[in-house]
């Protein structure tokens, strides 16, 4: 119940809708087609909706998919993409890293705190915190620490604050903060999960 709807879903629900009307075709005449005409390699089916038909790449690549049978992620409703979200969360913490459990659910009520309207989307390996964008991460890296990802722009790292060249890259997470106990969801991190929460306060349009 704590889940939100990834924002890819609900990308992927608006072009469904909006596919008839803007490009002549609906979701199963763009599968047919792809069946019928197009080529049976991915990259280049993935290339012929794109120059042939004009699909952009990342829509070319979900067409693709479907055309051959592919599981595309998440679904294409938010009743699919929920349930999902609690296997990817409890896969996760399965065998050697279930002891980190109870530090993923505290991480994720400090999150949930910063402020009623942070989303936690779940993903396969991940567990993203969005506000308008992605402000924070939960990772379980090994079977005894989680990677807490922050989205700190160009701030200096420090002893806790790790840089992770995701700053250089453009990446969303640009430091992290080890938990490897209770102890060390500490002040530290509050203080950093609040300044990347506070940083990501300019709303934006997702465009697939």
């Amino acid at each position: 119940p704590k889940y939100a709807v990834h924002p890819a879903v609900e990308m992927t629900q608006r072009s469904i809708a909006t596919l008839k009307e803007k490009s002549g075709r609906s979701l199963e005449e763009w599968i047919t087609l792809g069946k019928k005409q197009g080529p049976k390699d991915r990259a280049a089916l993935v290339q012929w909706f794109k120059t042939e038909h004009g699909q952009g790449t990342n829509w070319a690549g979900d067409l693709a998919d479907r055309v051959l049978g592919k599981d595309t992620g998440w679904g294409d409703s938010a009743q699919e993409y929920l349930a999902q979200a609690v296997e990817y969360v409890d896969g996760m913490y399965a065998g050697g890293k279930a002891g980190l459990r109870p530090l993923h659910d505290a991480l994720i009520e400090l999150g949930l705190s910063m402020g009623k309207d942070v989303r936690i989307c779940p993903c396969s390996t991940i567990v993203p915190l969005y506000r308008n964008h992605v402000f924070a991460q939960v990772k379980p890296s090994t079977r005894t620490r989680i990677d807490f990802g922050l989205a700190l722009g160009d701030t200096r790292g420090s002893d806790r604050l790790i840089e992770t060249g995701g700053y250089a890259k453009k990446d969303r997470i640009t430091h992290r903060i080890e938990i490897t106990s209770a102890k060390d969801i500490d002040a530290t991190v509050k203080k950093w999960l609040k300044a990347a929460y506070d940083r990501d306060n300019t709303p934006t349009v997702s465009r697939r």
